[in-house]
């Protein structure tokens, strides 16, 4: 067996950022160079970089890559030029909280930094350019060390019994779709540290085939153990016994808990609790939107039809029937046992404790 590889989906190199092309794994491992904020938006629109904290770090060093094109002189109309940059970053994804997050926390930085004494424009435009590159840093560090801290406090929350745990994850929320190390796949890696796990259970994650593509390609650069299903044997397993809990990612998690993740999510939510078995949901604080009272207004994206009706160059239904692709749905907080961030494990309807 080959050397794991670093799995680093977003950072900075020199004068650039670096993206893992998620697009071509796992038979090809590409690099692609972004250094133009257009190119950012372009990226996260075709998925090249997925999963919401991973794209919120993106769209972070995307808002500085922009800030370096702006030719405006005046700071006012370099903060406007900014609020453009924003917008175009904004309407890429909109499901993701993380992505608004981000961008938000960015324009924040740039609106902050507080005049030069001589209050020289040009000085305090290199000031804010100089302020945003430093945010963007700190955001992917701190991305690192939460989902460091919610493999840990959901490796906490995990059923006692059996000692060694087999556990199922739809889509990839791993190192993937995060700054390093991933929130259900990391509670998954802590679980696997802790030798506390004998078995992940990987749904491919159709259409798209996160699960299939990444996830399994993921556990197999550390040596652990995971097992491939199609989407719709996850009920034939948990009803064989094979399966001790359910962990998923969340791309945003309204005020009451009920939560959006990855199109398949709420069915294997449904399928645990008829059969009993615990289902978290782990995110980083910044995916929980209290602007929202309830899933029902949480935006779905909708995606091409291409997605759905070939595999690959491969066709696979005749043409011209209709399709309906949506990206994500959601999962009603009281089929969830418990949210995992990296300040504790909750239930759904205690979030006010931890945001």
């Amino acid at each position: 067996m080959t050397p794991p590889i670093q799995i680093r989906p977003v950072f900075w190199y020199h004068d650039h950022v670096l993206l893992i092309d998620q697009t071509h794994l796992p038979t090809e491992y590409r690099i692609v160079e972004i250094r133009r904020f257009t190119d950012m938006v372009e990226a996260i629109q075709m998925m090249i970089v997925r999963g919401a904290p991973a794209i919120g770090i993106a769209a972070a060093y995307g808002m500085y890559l922009g800030a370096r094109e702006v030719t405006a002189t005046n700071h006012q109309d370099f903060l406007a030029a900014l609020e453009h940059i924003a917008d175009s970053l904004r309407a890429t994804r909109p499901t993701a909280v993380n992505l608004f997050w981000a961008i938000d926390q960015m324009l924040t930085t740039a609106r902050q930094v507080p005049a030069p004494e001589d209050r020289d424009e040009v000085t305090w435009i290199a000031a804010i350019q100089t302020a945003l590159f430093q945010a963007a840093d700190k955001l992917c560090a701190d991305d690192l060390q939460t989902c460091l801290a919610i493999g840990e406090q959901g490796l906490a929350v995990l059923p006692k019994e059996p000692e060694r745990l087999r556990l199922l994850t739809h889509c990839n929320a791993g190192a993937l779709a995060t700054a390093g190390y991933g929130t259900a796949l990391g509670v998954v890696r802590s679980a696997w540290n802790a030798g506390r796990l004998e078995r992940l259970y990987a749904d491919e994650t159709r259409p798209r085939l996160q699960g299939a593509r990444l996830t399994t390609w993921e556990c197999y650069q550390e040596g652990i153990p995971v097992t491939l299903i199609t989407d719709n044997m996850a009920a034939h397993c948990m009803q064989k016994g094979l399966v001790d809990a359910v962990v998923v990612g969340a791309d945003r998690i309204a005020a009451n808990g009920d939560t959006a993740n990855k199109i398949g999510t709420y069915s294997l939510a449904l399928i645990a609790k008829a059969h009993a078995i615990p289902f978290f949901v782990a995110a980083p604080r910044s995916t929980i939107d209290i602007s929202l009272s309830d899933g029902s207004q949480i935006p779905i994206e909708e995606r091409e039809a291409s997605e759905l009706y070939q595999i690959g160059d491969t066709r696979i239904c005749p043409k011209d029937i209709d399709f309906y692709n949506p990206a994500f749905d959601v999962t009603p907080a009281d089929l969830i046992t418990a949210i995992i961030t990296e300040a504790g494990a909750v239930a759904p309807d205690r979030l006010a404790d931890i945001y």
